[in-house]
């Protein structure tokens, strides 16, 4: 699986939810673009990964 780049291997199969938890991100603060597709926050421990998947991860930041 592809990480905003980066090849990283699913040990196992795991929900995006379980894999954001699992890497330290607050997920209410995040983005997720999986395969091209914005991934709605009410549906993150629905979707399932695989290695095949290409994610991208936003990270909102505050400042002005």
């Amino acid at each position: 699986m592809k990480v905003n780049g980066a090849h990283t291997e699913l040990a196992f199969t795991q929900s995006l939810q379980d894999f954001l938890i699992s890497q330290n991100h607050d997920v209410s603060r995040i983005a997720v673009e999986l395969n091209g597709e914005i991934v709605p926050k009410t549906t993150y421990s629905q979707v399932i990964l695989d290695n095949g998947d290409t994610l991208e991860i936003v990270r909102f930041v505050g400042g002005g």
